[in-house]
């Protein structure tokens, strides 16, 4: 990793998990594989950010714990990337392991139970399919009926004022950083 961190994929622990690392490989990491408009790919951190705000609009007693999951839900994609469901169904089990082994090691680093609890997770989901709707409209060429069938129809009150913005990598890693270590004070 560029912080000198050697991270052994197989076998991931939390000591070599920094979250300078993940911000710079999630801000570097391209959504619905690059195919979007504009001048910047949308990258995974991006995402995440929307993802932990439309977490805590939609549900008032969200804590500091549970929008920092929320935020991190696809850090394991810093080292492993971006892969669409439909090649991760096809990779089977093994891709499952090896996220879920790196997801452990993050959470446990960042003081979170190693295992998202069933319902936080199924909460995080709702938001993420939101966040899909808002990319699939806003930046992948996706009409709002096909959206609508695919991730179904969000609460007009959910995602008012947000849009999806485009920006520099460099932008996004150091708002992402910020945010995580907004929420690890806040703990």
């Amino acid at each position: 990793m560029l912080s000198g961190r050697r991270l052994d994929l197989l076998d991931p622990t939390p000591v070599d998990i920094e979250i300078e690392d993940i911000a710079h490989g999630l801000a570097f990491v391209a959504r619905w594989n690059g195919q979007t408009r504009g001048d910047f790919a949308y990258s995974v951190a991006e995402h995440s950010l929307l993802v932990e705000e439309l977490y805590g609009r939609m549900y008032k007693s969200a804590t500091p714990k549970t929008r920092l999951t929320a935020l991190l839900h696809d850090a394991p994609e810093y080292v492993i990337g971006d892969m669409i469901s439909p090649v991760k169904a096809a990779v089977g089990p093994s891709y499952e392991k090896l996220d879920d082994r790196l997801m452990a090691a993050i959470h446990i680093r960042f003081g979170l139970p190693a295992e998202t609890p069933k319902r936080l997770k199924a909460q995080i989901k709702k938001a993420d399919k939101i966040s899909a709707w808002m990319e699939a409209t806003q930046i992948a060429g996706f009409s709002v009926p096909e959206a609508n069938k695919l991730f179904g129809i969000p609460d007009p009150k959910i995602t008012e004022g947000l849009s999806i913005r485009l920006r520099p990598p460099v932008e996004v890693r150091t708002d992402y950083t910020t945010r995580v270590e907004t929420l690890l004070a806040a703990l």
